[in-house]
């Protein structure tokens, strides 16, 4: 996956003009506009780093005279003291890019190191870990591919890319028959149907009207065992819903096919790395 420049580029230009506005009190009024320094990112835990190239582009769209090397790409493992870039060029840009670069990267980063080792934990099952649209508001293509980079996969991008009929949409459709053979008569041959189901007699009613994928919302591990053993491979099983850590190995030991965790873009901690300048 390759993230476009222009959205990179027009993510950063709205993170300098927040921060930097029309100067820099600090800097501009301190460092000599030629003097130059030295930089290096830090690692300062153990994890999946990501967001390297997009925290570069935060220094280069600044003064592309900066001479960058990375020693850490991404989607690689990183442990406490490693260093992920060194930078050389105008002091004034180091300070000035630092705080909008560690802001991408931490958070990207934070987000790769949390989607690998949810991998990690359902190895070995038939389960794949995947994101929701549960994502900060322009941010969704850096979270989405920061997920990638730690080994889970995404969920649709977008409301374009799939139907997914959550309960409000089955209720106010009047079922899950009269939703999906609604949508079924509208759709295209390349559109996926997914339903939302609380019971299993919604899911035997998602399969007797040919749901491509069935979500099993917020039901127990031994319920989606129940699931799987009537579904029989009919139709893919998605367990969503409250999914924790701790309760993530049982699901995926009852035999679904996808594992969507929301809480890895909307409440993903930062990972931590620092900036040093001399």
């Amino acid at each position: 996956m390759t993230l476009n420049k222009f959205y990179v580029d027009n993510i950063i230009k709205t993170a300098l003009m927040e921060d930097i506005n029309y100067c820099d009190v600090t800097t501009d009024y301190l460092i000599p506009e030629n003097q130059i320094g030295e930089g290096r990112l830090m690692s300062k835990a153990d994890g999946i780093v990501c967001g390297v190239d997009v925290a570069a582009r935060v220094f280069t769209m600044l003064d592309e005279g900066i001479e960058i090397e990375i020693i850490r790409h991404d989607g690689e493992s990183v442990k406490y003291g490693d260093d992920i870039m060194k930078l050389k060029g105008k002091t004034a840009v180091l300070l000035k890019g630092e705080r909008t670069a560690l802001n991408l990267i931490q958070h990207m980063s934070g987000i790769a190191t949390a989607a690998n080792k949810y991998v990690k934990i359902v190895e070995g099952t038939n389960a794949s870990i995947a994101d929701t649209r549960k994502t900060l508001p322009g941010l969704r293509p850096l979270q989405k591919y920061a997920v990638m980079c730690g080994g889970a996969k995404n969920h649709r991008y977008n409301l374009s890319d799939a139907a997914m009929l959550k309960d409000n949409h089955i209720d106010a459709a009047g079922g899950i028959t009269a939703a999906v053979t609604k949508l079924r008569s509208k759709v295209g041959h390349m559109t996926k149907i997914e339903v939302e189901t609380r019971n299993l007699d919604e899911l035997r009613e998602a399969l007797a009207v040919g749901a491509d994928i069935i979500m099993l919302d917020n039901m127990s591990p031994e319920l989606m065992k129940q699931a799987v053993e009537i579904t029989d491979g009919k139709a893919l099983l998605e367990a969503s819903g409250g999914i924790t850590e701790e309760t993530l190995r049982a699901v995926a030991e009852s035999g679904v096919d996808i594992i969507s965790v929301g809480g890895l873009t909307h409440s993903v901690r930062a990972f931590d790395i620092s900036m040093y300048i001399k």
